[in-house]
């Protein structure tokens, strides 16, 4: 075990922390001695929920009206947390009002944009004025169209606001995509883009307006911004709509705005599940919960500080997009990236992290594999002086990534994988500063969060795989599903496997020690002779092989069983061939198991995965076994899924 942890927090940055300030607080309010003691903490904090969810609103100094009443229910679900309090959650993010940068907009081509604190203010203003003057309401829905740019973030914070409900898609989402989502909750005013790039290539977004505004009729007023520093693409009109472009609203006169207050419950923003089971859920989340569950990740868990400038790789389709805006909220400085993060030069975005001085810098545990594998970063080519932290999620990462981070990008570094989900805008499990980085481990879970492992019959495990489930209720549970009749839908989701309590459908581990191993999806886990496999530890060797630029591993019913086929995405200059497979086969055999080992392994051509670049095992098992494949349209790559239909060597 020892040799396993790549890296402590010394005493000065301990004594330095937020988790320290925070532990001096709890001394003051509740007498409580915690000793630099993690585990101290997430004891009190899980049982003493309304103490300690008040204590976020105290230390993150929230702005607006506290109660601390805690309604208790004995329907998980319906909990209520400081329950009749009020916020703006607007208010909570535009905290500073000065000239220091507030938000930094990077493309893939370099071209750089500042937002300050000031400007930003302003140009929330101006848009909270227009939407009064179209008679936009409380509760009304306001749909985003848009590139991750920072008219996406002023118009999400004008839209809280004012009160009425934000929803987002990436225009990597194709007409049909963005269809299905907004048709759902009727939206008044669509924010859209011109145009957006990716990795040089141009993509026409607004050509799409007319089928949108012919299938979703409740659009009655849209808002086009055109690309930074390019002209403005033409499109053809359809009636009964009113538009009127960004930079109009932004040349309209501020008048004076008084930031109302909402129930900690309302509305704030309607997430997406995936859709690729079937039609995307419309996941609704409350202001109050997500405000306080965010401060609580950033500044406890993150070491998010005033004056920082925070980096997290994603679109404005993922959940990560919500959870890096809300750093607004700690008053450090955001920077948002558009584009492919490997354009021209596989360092891209280690070297925005240099120059921009990023303190926390987020990605996704595909990019540190890509990065690792590219070979091209050594210690001594980047300073990155301002960074402290480096969080991974989007999927587990494995072993050989947290070595390479400590080896090829920074020793003293605290990286933090992180995992949770577009169901709850926020994390079941990720870092903290008191304890050290294991290899392959997440360090703990969250503070006021009763997060564990269940076997098949529910009871707790440890040291062995089963189900990731949370045991208490937690502000961040969805409002509720958008037209889900008497909660059918929601109930089913999280609640069918066991009874009052939240069931993620993550399969995972939880060492004794504290730490825990996500293996995968519990739908996609792998059952070859009736024994539970997850697939991470598949992928963790597969991704040691330079010759092997992606993989994917599904299970196919066969002989009354399932047998195990991986598929295989070559890098440039090496050859898929009987000794490759022969040397995947040995890796995986002696580093995972006898019963891991691939029976079949192909060579395809590209891997299908979803807008937010997880990969789809469930797509490719349903076709492999000639099953339909619903909802392509959640596909980033839908027409890879050719590739894997009526594979010969699959029926033998």
């Amino acid at each position: 075990m020892k040799s396993k942890i790549l890296w402590r927090a010394n005493q000065h940055q301990k004594n330095k922390s937020n988790l320290f300030k925070y532990e001096k607080f709890l001394f003051l309010k509740y007498k409580l001695k915690i000793s630099q003691k993690y585990s101290k903490i997430l004891k009190w904090s899980i049982k003493n929920p309304n103490k300690f969810w008040n204590s976020i609103w105290d230390f993150g100094r929230v702005i607006g009206n506290k109660n601390e009443k805690f309604e208790k229910s004995n329907i998980f679900f319906k909990n209520k947390f400081l329950k009749n309090s009020k916020l703006n959650f607007a208010e909570n993010l535009l905290t500073k009002n000065d000239n220091s940068k507030a938000i930094t907009f990077i493309n893939e081509n370099g071209f750089k944009k500042v937002r300050t604190w000031k400007e930003l203010n302003k140009n929330t203003h101006k848009l909270i004025n227009f939407f009064k003057s179209i008679k936009i309401k409380e509760k009304d829905r306001i749909a985003a169209y848009l590139p991750n740019l920072i008219e996406t973030v002023e118009s999400f914070i004008a839209s809280s606001a004012i009160g009425s409900i934000w929803s987002s898609c990436s225009p990597d989402f194709g007409t049909k995509g963005v269809i299905e989502r907004f048709s759902q909750i009727n939206p008044k005013v669509l924010i859209i883009c011109d145009r957006y790039f990716y990795n040089g290539k141009e993509i026409n977004v607004i050509k799409r307006l007319p089928l949108i505004l012919n299938k979703i009729k409740s659009i009655k007023h849209v808002i086009i911004i055109n690309y930074p520093e390019k002209s403005f693409l033409k499109f053809n009109k359809s009636k009964n709509v009113k538009y009127i472009n960004w930079n109009r609203i932004m040349k309209m006169n501020t008048n004076k705005f008084e930031f109302k207050k909402f129930d900690f419950e309302h509305e704030l923003a309607i997430l997406y599940s995936s859709g690729t089971t079937g039609k995307p859920k419309c996941i609704c989340h409350r202001s109050g919960g997500v405000l306080l569950q965010h401060l609580k990740e950033h500044q406890l868990h993150s070491e998010i500080k005033q004056n920082d400038n925070v980096f997290y790789f994603t679109t404005c389709g993922w959940m990560m997009w919500n959870w890096l805006v809300t750093v607004l909220s700690s008053k450090a400085s955001i920077v948002l990236f558009e584009g492919f993060p490997m354009y021209k030069r596989d360092d891209l975005l280690i070297k925005l992290a240099d120059e921009e001085k990023i303190t926390l810098f987020g990605v996704s545990a595909k990019y540190i594999d890509a990065l690792n594998k590219s070979k091209i970063l050594n210690k001594k080519k980047y300073q990155l002086k301002n960074l402290r932290t480096i969080c991974s999620t989007g999927s587990p990462l494995s072993e050989e990534g947290f070595r390479f981070i400590y080896k090829k990008v920074k020793s003293n570094v605290h990286l933090a994988s992180i995992s949770g989900g577009t169901d709850i805008v926020s994390c079941f499990v990720l870092g903290n500063i008191y304890e050290p980085v294991v290899a392959g481990q997440i360090q703990n879970k969250g503070l006021g969060m009763d997060v564990d492992i269940f076997n098949d019959n529910g009871k707790p495990i440890k040291n062995k795989k089963g189900e990731l489930v949370c045991k208490n209720p937690f502000p961040t549970i969805p409002l509720k599903f958008w037209n889900d009749k008497n909660n059918i839908k929601f109930k089913k989701t999280y609640f069918n496997k066991y009874k009052n309590t939240w069931h993620h459908g993550d399969y995972a581990e939880v060492k004794k020690s504290g730490g825990f191993i996500i293996y995968g999806r519990s739908d996609t886990t792998l059952n070859p002779g009736g024994v539970r496999l997850g697939t991470s530890e598949i992928y963790s060797e597969v991704e040691k092989f330079r010759e092997v630029k992606d993989s994917i591993v599904v299970g196919q019913s066969w002989d009354n069983d399932i047998r195990i086929i991986l598929f295989v995405v070559m890098n440039k200059n090496y050859k898929f061939n009987n000794e490759l497979i022969r040397k995947i086969k040995i890796q995986i055999r002696t580093n995972a198991s006898p019963r891991h080992v691939p029976n079949k392994i192909l060579n395809v051509n590209d891997i299908p995965r979803t807008k937010n670049g997880k990969i789809v095992e469930l797509a490719v098992k349903n076709i492999i076994e000639g099953n339909e494949v619903k909802n392509r349209e959640a596909l980033a790559n839908p027409e890879t899924l050719n590739e894997f239909k009526n594979l010969k060597e699959l029926n033998y």
